[in-house]
């Protein structure tokens, strides 16, 4: 087979997927749970799609005991909702693995790409950080990079897929040993400006990009992300770029730098909004309901602004005392990094300002703000079904999927507020009350705006955002990328 007639979808080609975290976790009792987090979310679909080899880290001790037992190798599993995927977990040294992700990714990484570090105090990069780039970064991707190319050891031209912010260095790798392999990225992450990345050391942020420029394509949510990238490429390694054409020219090759908005799963989404449990959780919520319900579905993540959130309503019940006892904020939040310093600091804070927000504005049978700690899809569905207000205002994300989920669901003529810095904004700003999520005197306004808006305004509203929610989905993502591929192959 030659690169003109590479195709990714066709079952001869040998295809590897490669993230952080794999489609499934082992318990101690041999228990398997499903692998969290948006990226496993995002290729449960494209394993699902043809048959494909994940390659993901050892997430826990019965991970590695698991992995021992194959080998190493890969092997089959089937996912508790469904879907048999072959597996390879990579077992890394612990230390390392804690450096990796607990010094390198998160924070160091995560904060990057989403403007968290207060650069006045924070980070101070010493020999600590340099070193776990090196011994536990870099480690971790040599780890994985190595269990990709022995998957590849007996495939022509095989097409490797790999993911997100902790694999940055992994591609060099692969593209060292096997030039012949067709290397995709997606990054689910924003892509900040060239100056953010001067955070980092010049060695340490130009082994980064050589790493992903060592790829064929990489991929964005947004078509402002991947103009970052290619800002960055230009500012920062003083390449040869075509903003135009999304091009990149590095070490004689052409790199595609391409936006590919991720979708949601609105079929299957809607289905479970009929579950039985869900219901139950309708029930108790409607039996508790004002008025008016405000949501929030998110992770205590810095990056999702919660602080702001709450001290928009309650600006908003300051400013607007008709509508005490009338309307509940529901904020349903899943504990995020918790032994990450500052997350740990962050959960505590959301849980002092709630108490604040309660004493001075509750009455003795009235909690204005419900705090669930706690990670329930069945039951952040119910709320969906119910809000009139969904609140999505985070500082920078991805994409946000919490914000296509909701309109298709919901059954009110919901109004979403959406933070400008969202992906999903893109997408969705039109319906949506746009704001700077920074600016609470603007949230707080748009709440009020968003309760006494006209029915025929949020019926206006509400259809434009399920439309546009229900016009692609994950299958229509996946057929994007390999459509790219396809045409990248056939380019040379």
């Amino acid at each position: 087979m030659t690169a003109a007639s590479r195709d990714p979808s066709a079952p001869d080609v040998p295809l590897v997927l490669v993230s952080n975290r794999g489609p499934v976790t082992f318990g101690p009792g041999g228990e398997i749970a499903r692998g969290s987090g948006g990226v496993v979310t995002a290729l449960m679909g494209l394993a699902s799609y043809r048959a494909a080899i994940w390659i993901a880290s050892a997430m826990t001790a019965q991970d590695a005991e698991v992995s021992r037992e194959h080998g190493g190798k890969a092997f089959p599993v089937r996912a508790p909702a469904g879907g048999e995927f072959h597996v390879r977990l990579v077992v890394s040294d612990p230390d390392a693995y804690d450096r990796f992700y607990n010094v390198v990714a998160n924070p160091m990484l995560w904060f990057i790409q989403h403007y968290l570090w207060d650069l006045s105090n924070a980070p101070d990069i010493r020999r600590e950080e340099i070193e776990a780039f090196e011994f536990g970064y870099n480690a971790v991707n040599e780890d994985l990079a190595a269990a990709v190319v022995e998957e590849l050891e007996d495939a022509a031209e095989p097409v490797v897929m790999i993911h997100d912010y902790h694999l940055y260095t992994l591609p060099d790798l692969v593209r060292r040993a096997r030039p012949d392999a067709f290397l995709h990225h997606f990054v689910h992450i924003p892509w900040t400006q060239s100056d953010a990345w001067r955070v980092l050391p010049t060695r340490i942020r130009e082994e980064i990009f050589r790493g992903l420029l060592a790829n064929d394509i990489i991929g964005f949510h947004t078509r402002s992300y991947r103009q970052n990238f290619l800002q960055c490429c230009r500012d920062l390694m003083d390449l040869e770029v075509d903003f135009g054409r999304g091009l990149v020219r590095y070490a004689d090759r052409e790199v595609w730098v391409r936006a590919y908005p991720l979708p949601i799963d609105h079929e299957a989404t809607r289905r479970l909004a009929h579950s039985a449990r869900v219901e139950r959780f309708e029930t108790e919520l409607l039996r508790r309901r004002r008025d008016f319900l405000i949501l929030r579905v998110d992770r205590a993540d810095l990056s999702k602004n919660v602080l702001r959130g709450f001290s928009a309503f309650d600006l908003f019940l300051e400013q607007h005392p008709e509508f005490s006892e009338r309307v509940t904020f529901v904020a349903q939040l899943m504990p995020s990094r918790t032994d990450v310093p500052q997350y740990a600091e962050y959960l505590e804070r959301i849980e002092a300002l709630v108490a604040v927000v309660n004493h001075r504005h509750g009455t003795p049978d009235w909690m204005p703000i419900q705090l669930k700690l706690r990670d329930d899809l069945e039951e952040a569905i119910a709320a969906y079904k119910h809000y009139d207000v969904l609140l999505v205002n985070a500082m920078f994300d991805g994409m946000n999927l919490v914000a296509k989920e909701g309109p298709i669901v919901n059954e009110r003529e919901g109004v979403s507020i959406l933070s400008e810095n969202t992906g999903a904004h893109e997408e969705l700003g039109e319906f949506a009350l746009s704001v700077n999520p920074f600016d609470i005197q603007e949230l707080a306004d748009s709440i009020f705006a968003a309760l006494a808006m006209t029915p025929a305004e949020r019926r206006r509203r509400a259809k434009g955002l399920f439309e546009i929610v229900t016009s692609r989905d994950p299958g229509d993502w996946i057929d994007e990328q390999l459509a790219d591929i396809r045409a990248k192959g056939r380019s040379g």
